[in-house]
């Protein structure tokens, strides 16, 4: 969250990142799926079952608002991550 206010993310797609309540939603269903359970055999069986939450949960994901500026934010991001490289590219470009 604090990253997308740094690099200047501004509109619907700064919302839809800077907000946890998609992330909130599918704990609560992993939690709802996997206190289904009464016995649990090993670490697989766990994550056997977390995935199936999180498959659960997918049904009621929605398309992220803004998604349109995501190229623009992944600019942002390497721009940021390698300024070098992203330097170097655009005088090797011109």
């Amino acid at each position: 969250m604090f990253t997308v206010a740094r690099l200047g993310i501004t509109g619907a797609l700064r919302r839809s990142l800077t907000n946890t309540n998609c992330i909130e939603s599918m704990i609560s269903t992993v939690r709802v799926v996997t206190g289904r359970v009464k016995n649990w055999q090993d670490g697989d069986m766990k994550k056997r079952w977390i995935a199936t939450g999180m498959i659960e949960a997918q049904r009621s994901f929605r398309r992220v608002r803004g998604h349109t500026h995501m190229t623009a934010l992944t600019a942002l991001i390497t721009a940021t991550i390698n300024p070098v490289a992203h330097d170097n590219y655009a005088q090797a470009v011109a």
